[in-house]
C-alpha cells in the first residue's frame, strides 16, 4: 500500500501532527507509569483515521515491569488500536511480547539504491553531487539512508552547491576506494615496498587508519563473495570495481583469502587499543604478503601423502639426497650426468641447445632458492631451459617430471620464480612451464639398495621429521 500524499491523514501524519498517530520515546518513557498512562489513553476512539497508531520507538528499553504491564493490552487490544515497535536489539524484548508480534527486520539498503537517491535529493535541491561523491557517502553510511542524508547535510554547509568526491573524503576522513583497491592489489602481487608506500601516503594525508583496515577488509570479503557467485555485488559496487574484483580473483585462491580476511580482522582488533595504529597495520601487511608466498600446512600434508602414496615421484624415480641438494651445480654437468646415467638409453632424443645467457640466468636463480622451500628446489632442478622469447622464460620438464611442473605451476610457485628472476635482472618476467617429450628426465635412478641407506637424508624427508617433530623407525 503506497499513501497517496494528498489526503488530510497523510499530510497530517506527514507533517507530524496527526492525532492518530502517536510516537513515544521507549528510551525516556519506560516506566511501569508511562504503560498505565498509555493503557488509558488506548480507550479512546481515533479523531479521524480508522486506527489509533501507536510507536514505539527503541522499545528494548522498557523495563521487565514495564513490558508486563503491556502484556494485557496486547493480547486483547481495542479493535482501533495498533502497536507499531521499532528496535535495534530484538533479541532484549522479552519472549512473551515477541510471540504476541508480527516481526518484519529491515535490512541495509544497497550503495548503489543510497547513491541513486542521494543524487536525487541533490537535483531538487540544486546541488551539484558528483558520482563518484555519491558512493563515497554511500559507503560511509553502510546502509543507513539517514546518516547518509545527514552527510549529505553536512557536506552542503561546508562545501556549498558543488560537492566532489575529494570534499566527502576531506571532511569525513575516508580513503578513495580506488586506494583501497590499489591496496590491495599490492599486497595480491607481494608488492611489499609499493603496499608499505601507498599506506604510509595516506597517513601522511590524515587518513583514519581504522577506517582504511576496516575498508581492506570489506574489500576483501567482497572479492571472497565474487568469487564464489560474480553476481551477488552487482547492486553493492560500481561497475569499475567489480572489473577490479575480477582481475583480483585471478591472483589469490579462496583458502589464502579466507587467510589475509583473518589475519586482517585480528589486526584491526588490535588497533583498536594502541596509540601507533600505523605500526601495526604495517606488520600486517608485511604478514600478509609473506603468508602468500608460504606453503599451507594443508598443501604441506598432501604433498606428503602424495610422496607417500608415489603420485609425485614414481617409486623408481624417487631422487636421492645429492640428486635434491644440489640445485645450483652447473647446467653442463647436470646435462652430462643425464646422457651417461645407465637408466637412460643411448638413442635417447637430443634436447635442443639454448642460450648461454638463459642457462647461466637459470642457475643464478636456483643458487637464490632457499633451503626451507625444499618442494621448488627439487621442482627448479627437474627443468630444462629451453629458451628466452621476448619476456617470456620457457622451462621443459620431460613427460615423467610432470608432477615437478605442477608443482613450480602454482600461482605462489610461479610468482617467486618470477620475482627472482626479476632481482636477477631487474626486469620482468613471465615463467612458461611445458612437457616436451624428448627430454629427458633430470632424476637420477638411484637403485633399490641406496635407495633403502639413503632415504633418510633426503631433504623432504628431513623437511617432513621437522616439521612434524618426527622419528624414524626401522
Amino acid at each position: 500500500m503506497t499513501p497517496c500524499g494528498e489526503c488530510d491523514n497523510c499530510r497530517e501524519i506527514a507533517g507530524g501532527n496527526s492525532l492518530d498517530v502517536i510516537e513515544i520515546d521507549g528510551a525516556s518513557n519506560n516506566s511501569v507509569d508511562d504503560v498505565r498512562q498509555l493503557r488509558e489513553n488506548v480507550r479512546y476512539a481515533p479523531a479521524k483515521g480508522r486506527y489509533k497508531i501507536y510507536l514505539i520507538d527503541e522499545v528494548h528499553m522498557l523495563s521487565s515491569a514495564a513490558f508486563n504491564a503491556l502484556l494485557k493490552t496486547l493480547e486483547e487490544p481495542p479493535e482501533h488500536v495498533k502497536f507499531v515497535f521499532a528496535t535495534t536489539e530484538p533479541q532484549k524484548v522479552l519472549p512473551t511480547i515477541l510471540s504476541r508480534c508480527q516481526r518484519f527486520d529491515l535490512h541495509r539498503i544497497p550503495a548503489n539504491l543510497i547513491a541513486k537517491h542521494l543524487q536525487f535529493i541533490a537535483g531538487k535541491e540544486k546541488i551539484t553531487l558528483e558520482p563518484a561523491a555519491a558512493h563515497a557517502i554511500a559507503r560511509g553510511a553502510e546502509g543507513g539512508l539517514r546518516d547518509a542524508e545527514s552527510m549529505l547535510d553536512q557536506l552542503v554547509a561546508f562545501c556549498g552547491e558543488k560537492i566532489s568526491e575529494n570534499d566527502v573524503l576531506n571532511v569525513f576522513g575516508f580513503t578513495s576506494e580506488q586506494t583501497v583497491v590499489d591496496l590491495t592489489g599490492r599486497i595480491l602481487r607481494t608488492e611489499t615496498p609499493g603496499a608499505i608506500d601507498l599506506l604510509h601516503q595516506q597517513s601522511e594525508a590524515g587518513k583514519d587508519m581504522m577506517r582504511l583496515i576496516s575498508d581492506l577488509i570489506a574489500y576483501l570479503r567482497d572479492l571472497l563473495v565474487f568469487k564464489a557467485k560474480p553476481d551477488a555485488l552487482k547492486e553493492d559496487v560500481e561497475t569499475d570495481v567489480q572489473t577490479s574484483l575480477a582481475a583480483h580473483a585471478e591472483l589469490v585462491t579462496t583458502d589464502r583469502l579466507l587467510e589475509l580476511v583473518d589475519q586482517f580482522a585480528v589486526a584491526e582488533g588490535r588497533m583498536k587499543w594502541v596509540p601507533n595504529k600505523k605500526l601495526h597495520f604495517e606488520v600486517a601487511i608485511i604478514k600478509a604478503i609473506q603468508s602468500l608466498g608460504q606453503a599451507t600446512l594443508d598443501e604441506v600434508i598432501e604433498k606428503l601423502s602424495q610422496l607417500r602414496d608415489g603420485k609425485i615421484v614414481a617409486e623408481k624415480q624417487f631422487p636421492s639426497a645429492a640428486g635434491i641438494g644440489d640445485a645450483g651445480r652447473d647446467e653442463s654437468s647436470t646435462r652430462k650426468a643425464g646422457i651417461t646415467d645407465p637408466a637412460y638409453s643411448k638413442a635417447a632424443p637430443r634436447v635442443a641447445e639454448t642460450s648461454p645467457d638463459a642457462n647461466e640466468l637459470w642457475q643464478k636463480v636456483l643458487a637464490k632458492v632457499p633451503a626451507q622451500k625444499a618442494f621448488v628446489r627439487n621442482s627448479a632442478a627437474a627443468a630444462h631451459v629451453l629458451g628466452i622469447e621476448g619476456r617470456n622464460f620457457q622451462l621443459g620438464f620431460a613427460p615423467g617430471d610432470k608432477a615437478m611442473m605442477d608443482i613450480l605451476g602454482t600461482q605462489a610457485n610461479r610468482r617467486f620464480l618470477e620475482t627472482l628472476l626479476h632481482e636477477a635482472t631487474g626486469a620482468d618476467w613471465s615463467v612458461k612451464l611445458t612437457v616436451k617429450e624428448e627430454l629427458p628426465s633430470k632424476q637420477a635412478l638411484p637403485s633399490d639398495d641406496s635407495r633403502s641407506e639413503n632415504f633418510k637424508e633426503d631433504p623432504l624427508i628431513q623437511e617432513a621429521i621437522g616439521l612434524f617433530n618426527a622419528q624414524i623407525k626401522s
